[in-house]
């Protein structure tokens, strides 16, 4: 039976550190390991027997690191969003994903690459989507004042106490 091909995979450029991020994202995510790596060859954009692409799994996802120069940089406008169980996972996503980097708001930082993460609760849509209205409008507003997600606080907020 052939490998199934995962259909979409999230293609990252790196200046010229991507080894180092895999590295780094690899060392922080259970089930996550370097599949392959392929360097670039005489005629190719980048210098021959230098890493141009490397294809990793975190977390059982495929994902592809492309040393592709500084012609562009991360921006806000793509996050990879992390699920956490619990306030323990979002506490150790929110230390070593950020460390290097800069924290920002409701549950968003950038890594020491430039990568914009978000570590939420697993259960945030369920608590922003809350038929009465009032309890999600309490979560969003808790959400707003915060830079790491604090589990008990959005809890709290939405039970209204």
């Amino acid at each position: 039976m052939a490998h199934k091909v995962q259909k979409i995979t999230t293609f990252l450029w790196f200046d010229q550190n991507a080894e180092e991020a895999v590295s780094f994202y690899t060392s922080l995510f259970k089930d996550s390991k370097i599949l392959q790596t392929v360097h670039y060859g005489e005629g190719m954009p980048g210098k021959a027997g230098t890493v141009m692409v490397i294809d990793f799994l975190l977390n059982g996802q495929k994902f592809t690191a492309l040393n592709g120069g500084p012609v562009f940089k991360f921006n806000e406008s793509i996050s990879l969003m992390v699920s956490c169980d619990d306030q323990e996972e979002i506490d150790y996503f929110w230390k070593n994903l950020s460390k290097g980097g800069n924290e920002s708001e409701c549950g968003w930082l950038k890594d020491k690459f430039g990568l914009s993460w978000q570590v939420v609760p697993g259960n945030l849509d369920e608590l922003l989507d809350d038929i009465d209205a009032s309890r999600s409008q309490r979560v969003m507003d808790a959400v707003m004042k915060m830079k790491k997600l604090d589990v008990k606080t959005l809890e709290k907020a939405y039970n209204n106490m």
